[in-house]
């Protein structure tokens, strides 16, 4: 009658405690690879979130340049003989560069992230943008960033009470004049909207025949991968050209590759499934060691090696299913303390649990294929 009740559950809470433990020990395990890889997926999407919001077909970027943090200037004129190619119908400029922020009432400096564009232009698809562009046709008025991070001030607040607000760029005295949402990322804490006019005048060792990156937007009938190609082989001296999803690819390889941020979070996704790995042979192995002269009982009546190994396995996967939940389940709470105190863009997806219930069976599979090479010491010979 007792083997009606699946073997190896019986095996595994013979001992509740060991069980218990078991359990928080894979769920810890499961919440550090949610937590590596949680983050470092959150530092992609947060460096191409601008990209995303740029209202353009094509790009054009400096051969020099490498990410948004690491811009070189080019030549506008690559820019502006690309409105002679079929199917173009726009081309835009856009100047990008970090300068220290000043808040003029707590007088705590601050590097931000400066974009300059032409307000005639529609180059941003960010909330508060268009609503506020009338702003920065002003001379020295700029939008902040509300999604900032708190170290810049209140200034969201202030602005929405109706207070005026003036900071200094780069020693340049500007006003806010209304608040846009675009967020931070590693490599930006704040950011700032203004015109190419007041961009100039608060970089003035910026020339407006060098820009950034450049925008080009497609006629709606146009083919972009001809018209791509086509920009790709002729525009060959001092620019490089990509579609959107290339630029954007392009700001992910530099950080996935050229820094040791995304080598650290996959090391720590590796390390929390070595750690579970470890932790989950460990029950196994002391499951097995303690029922050792059970299991060469059932060898004696008849039960093969294989059907032994078969509730090594079912153990392992048991383990994987139970202490999978309380992993993400923490996993969740730490997404929403992480994002409420680092503002990055950090959250849990289908596709992430899929694959980090993936991760938990396989690491609980090979430990059970490591814990049952003990099985050959259960010798029916020992049970007599």
């Amino acid at each position: 009658m007792i083997l009606k009740i699946p073997l190896p559950w019986l095996q595994l809470t013979y001992k509740k405690m060991r069980f218990f433990v078991a359990l928080m020990g894979i769920g810890f395990a499961v919440m550090l690879m949610f937590l590596q890889l949680g983050l470092r997926d959150a530092l992609f999407d947060s460096a191409v979130r601008l990209h995303r919001s740029l209202e353009a077909d094509i790009i054009l970027l400096s051969p020099l340049s490498t990410a948004s943090i690491a811009m070189e200037s080019f030549s506008q004129r690559h820019l502006y003989k690309a409105l002679g190619y079929a199917g173009v119908e726009s081309v835009s400029s856009v100047y990008v560069d970090f300068a220290v922020w000043k808040n003029l009432k707590t007088r705590r400096a601050r590097l931000i992230f400066v974009i300059g564009i032409n307000p005639t232009d529609q180059v941003l698809n960010l909330p508060g943008v268009q609503q506020n562009i009338d702003q920065i046709k002003r001379e020295d008025v700029a939008l902040f960033d509300q999604a900032s991070r708190p170290e810049f001030g209140p200034i969201a607040q202030e602005f929405n009470q109706g207070e005026t607000i003036i900071a200094e760029v780069r020693g340049h005295r500007l006003k806010i004049g209304g608040l846009f949402k675009l967020g931070t990322s590693f490599g930006s804490d704040g950011n700032l909207i203004m015109s190419d006019y007041t961009f100039l005048r608060a970089f003035n060792n910026r020339s407006d025949g060098l820009i950034d990156i450049g925008l080009i937007k497609l006629k709606p009938n146009a083919n972009q991968n001809r018209v791509l190609n086509h920009l790709k082989s002729s525009l060959t001296d001092g620019v490089k050209v990509f579609s959107k999803q290339e630029y954007i690819d392009f700001e992910k390889n530099y950080w996935n590759t050229s820094t040791a941020i995304g080598f650290i979070f996959d090391l720590g996704a590796i390390v929390g499934f070595t750690v579970g790995t470890v932790i989950v042979y460990q029950i196994l192995y002391a499951d097995v060691s303690d029922h050792l002269s059970e299991y060469a009982t059932l060898k004696a009546i008849g039960y093969t090696h294989n059907y032994l190994l078969k509730v090594v396995f079912e153990e392992a996967l048991i383990l994987a299913s139970f202490g999978y939940i309380p992993g993400l389940a923490i996993s969740l709470g730490l997404y929403s303390l992480v994002k409420s105190a680092t503002l990055l863009p950090i959250a849990m997806n289908l596709s992430r649990a899929v694959f980090v219930l993936g991760l938990t069976t396989l690491m609980c599979l090979i430990s059970g294929a490591i814990a049952m090479q003990k099985l050959r010491d259960a010798d029916p010979v020992d049970s007599f």
